[in-house]
Parts: C-alpha cells; structure tokens; sequence
C-alpha cells in the first residue's frame, strides 16, 4: 500500500491505496480520506470570504494588498440570474483573490481572504 496527500478543490486528503497485485489480509484497513483545514494565509486573524450559493463571479471588485472597510463591495455573483453584492464583514486588507470573473463556483467556495 502507497500514501498519497492530494488536494481536491482545495480540500487536502491524505490516503491509502492498495497496488494492484499487492494481497490484502483480513486484518488490514484502509484509511478513510481525512480533510483538512486549508491555510490560505499566515497570518494570525484572516477571514476567509465564502459563498454561501452557487453562482458564478460577475465582477470583482478588489485585488490583493487593498484596503476595504466594513460593508465594502468586494465582488458580484451573479446567483439564479441576479447579481448579489458580497461585501466585507469587516475592516481589512485583501491578502488574497481566490477566484477570477466568469468562474463558476460552488456553495462554500473560499472568494477571497482578509487579514
């Protein structure tokens, strides 16, 4: 058996698998895929922006380094035909952009993260 680490949507799994050929006894286990927390940035405090729907990005409004108050606009999805704002739950600086216009993305989906 062989473990692998591999990454999935930005979800991290570790995992086993059996080689074709190798034999397996009744006493062997398998391990069962385990996620893990994905770290997007270093610093102590960072906010991950998450959508809460599946949607597409119609427009971002923001780029990493900038500056946003509380309410801010940070970008646009456009959800079931209709554009909803996604605006900062907090004073910060965009550490990073996660996702680019056009992308489709689904409910949970990491947008941007805050320091």
């Amino acid at each position: 058996m062989k473990n692998y680490t591999i990454t999935v949507n930005g979800n991290v799994y570790d995992v086993t698998v059996e080689e074709k050929g190798e034999s397996t006894s009744s006493t062997s286990s398998v391990k069962t895929p385990v996620k893990k927390v994905k770290k997007t940035s270093s610093k102590k405090g960072s906010k991950e922006i998450k959508t809460e729907a599946t949607g597409k990005v119609f427009k971002v409004n923001v780029n990493p380094g900038a500056e946003v108050k509380k309410g801010q606009t940070l970008l646009i999805l456009e959800i079931m035909k209709m554009e909803t704002p996604i605006t900062a739950p907090c004073d910060g600086v965009v550490a990073s952009v996660e996702v680019n216009e056009g992308q489709q993305v689904e409910t949970g989906s990491v947008l941007l993260t805050l320091d």
